[in-house]
């Protein structure tokens, strides 16, 4: 039996833009990761708590009406933030990556853009999570106040990246 092969695939692109996507729990640093990486220059970052908030005032309360609202978000600027991509802008999504269905609606955009991409995976547990998030709410400055019970609501759907998912992904461990 001859040896295993591995093929390497060899991807070119016609710009240098990135998609930057984010993944991990509320609090796991993913916003603060986010402002790092669009410091770069030609890059935009895209905050959907920011949309949210702005678009839907009063009418984020529960996880159905996130689901709802971030659908319709997505529905509406995937073309736009391809179009970006295309011009050659990177872009940071701060967007949950947090489901394969989420990390399913971005690959679309990658595909559609053709560009390259990077997951960038912040594993924290849910005590350094809690504990950043209490000091979030404390100091006011984030579109949402969560309660533990909603990290703990939220954290049940949380599903890391698998390498089935074929990503490029950047493991981020965060520590207190």
């Amino acid at each position: 039996m001859p040896p295993a092969t591995r093929k390497v695939c060899l991807v070119m692109f016609d710009t240098d833009a990135v998609l930057h996507l984010l993944c991990g729990k509320i609090s796991a640093g993913k916003s603060t990761l986010a402002a790092r990486l669009a410091a770069e220059p030609a890059t935009i970052l895209v905050r959907e708590d920011q949309w949210l908030a702005g678009l839907y005032p009063g009418e984020q309360n529960s996880l159905a009406d996130y689901v709802r609202n971030a659908g319709r978000l997505r529905g509406v600027m995937a073309p736009h933030l391809a179009a970006l991509l295309r011009a050659g802008l990177s872009v940071v999504l701060d967007c949950p990556a947090n489901t394969p269905e989420s990390r399913a609606w971005m690959r679309t955009i990658v595909h559609e853009a053709e560009v390259a991409h990077q997951l960038h995976y912040l594993e924290a547990d849910d005590a350094l999570c809690k504990a950043r998030l209490r000091a979030r709410n404390a100091a006011g400055t984030h579109e949402f106040r969560v309660d533990d019970a909603t990290f703990d609501l939220f954290t049940r759907y949380f599903v890391p990246p698998a390498p089935e998912e074929g990503f490029d992904v950047v493991l981020h461990r965060q520590e207190a």
